[in-house]
């Protein structure tokens, strides 16, 4: 019954989304470049890559970063500067900036060596003794996740950039996840092991 109700979710919330127009994305991304790069590429590590990102998980961020101003922090993603820059953003400027991002090529990465051993084995089989979900059964494989159910491609993100999400995740201060899922994975994991799929996940592609 709960899969029956995620899938309907989902079907439901596929309805709301406007159609992007690349072009006219482009032309809106120009601020966004000062971050995120004329090629959607973050300029440190700090920033996520965007080129090649699912739109409609783009769309979702843009719109929840502009929730989380409109209600005090109170719902949404919190993030002052990312606030900031969704405010004046209409659904049709958001379509239309995730259009964009996704239509350029996606950033590939690399994995550290040292980070294989840990990083590996919570990516593509998690922990069952500790109720730690594997990665790819969201992300997939490659780390490419799914435009239709909303998980972000993760595969070239810096580590930098991950290692902070997750870490918001299991420390409570990003919520935005569907279901909590990556609340609950993350509660599980050590600053070791976060450290270790920060690193891994970039080379996935």
């Amino acid at each position: 019954m709960k899969k029956l109700a995620l899938i309907f979710t989902l079907l439901a919330s596929c309805t709301s989304w406007a159609q992007g127009d690349v072009e006219a994305g482009k032309a809106k991304a120009a601020t966004c470049a000062a971050c995120h790069g004329a090629d959607g590429k973050g300029i440190t590590g700090q920033y996520p890559n965007l080129a090649g990102q699912h739109p409609r998980y783009l769309e979702k961020q843009l719109k929840e970063f502009k929730l989380a101003m409109t209600t005090g922090g109170e719902q949404g993603r919190n993030d002052p500067v990312m606030g900031g820059m969704a405010m004046p953003l209409s659904e049709q400027d958001m379509a239309d900036l995730a259009a964009y991002f996704n239509s350029l090529p996606a950033i590939e990465g690399t994995t550290t060596e040292s980070s294989i051993e840990i990083g590996q084995q919570l990516y593509r089989v998690g922990d069952a003794d500790r109720g730690i979900a594997a990665c790819t059964a969201c992300h997939g494989p490659r780390g490419n996740g799914t435009s239709l159910s909303g998980f972000p491609d993760i595969s070239g993100q810096p580590a930098e950039y991950i290692k902070k999400q997750l870490t918001m995740f299991r420390e409570g201060q990003r919520s935005n996840d569907m279901n909590a899922m990556m609340r609950s994975v993350a509660a599980k994991l050590s600053d070791k092991e976060i450290d270790a799929l920060s690193q891994y996940v970039g080379g996935l592609h």
